[in-house]
């Protein structure tokens, strides 16, 4: 019984210490499960223009849900920032307001695109409030958070300023914690690859 028990000892270390192998989703792997890419999506801009993600093609694409009445708001500063270092190397941010968490967003569309040019001058496109959880959850937030449906991860948004990393092919590639600030290193390094 003291070598069954060694034995499988070793192999769980063996296991434990194995490097994970990553899933990957093939191009082909997406065609026949149905995996949409980011361009599918079109959502509403603040100013109530039709934005269509189709014109992103090429670009990497950071999605992000923000409130103006967060402990993390100030990361507005911080992305637009990092927006306006990489905006020109084929890099894009797309900012989201969402009520969704204690009632941080409560403006209008209009009262938000205020508070981002006035308290953080803002340049990046920034769309209509919308939901990003709960039973109103947004079709492209459902896409986002759904393994299913983007062929990578399943997720949560668990508060304001979860980011959402799309490459330049179109589909999800990371998922990064509110918390994160947007030029972390781990941020950094996958818009420069």
């Amino acid at each position: 019984m003291k070598k069954f028990i060694a034995a499988i000892g070793s192999i769980l270390t063996f296991i434990s210490c194995s490097s994970p192998i990553k899933e990957t989703v093939t191009a082909e792997q997406r065609n026949t499960m149905n995996i949409k890419s980011i361009y599918d999506f079109k959502a509403l801009a603040l100013n109530g223009s039709e934005f269509n993600f189709s014109d992103l093609k090429g670009k990497k694409i950071m999605i992000v849900n923000t409130a103006s009445k967060c402990g993390l708001t100030p990361q507005y500063k911080i992305l637009e920032e990092v927006y306006n270092k990489y905006k020109d190397q084929d890099f894009v941010i797309v900012g989201f307001p969402a009520n969704n968490f204690m009632g941080q967003e409560p403006g209008s569309n209009e009262e938000i695109a205020e508070f981002c040019a006035l308290n953080y001058g803002v340049s990046f496109p920034m769309m209509e409030k919308i939901s990003v959880k709960g039973d109103d959850i947004n079709p492209l937030y459902k896409y986002l958070t759904s393994k299913e449906l983007n062929g990578n991860s399943e997720s949560e948004v668990t508060w304001n300023f979860q980011k959402y990393l799309i490459n330049k092919e179109g589909f999800l590639e990371k998922v990064i914690s509110p918390r994160t600030q947007p030029n972390d290193p781990e941020v950094i390094a996958w818009i420069e690859q």
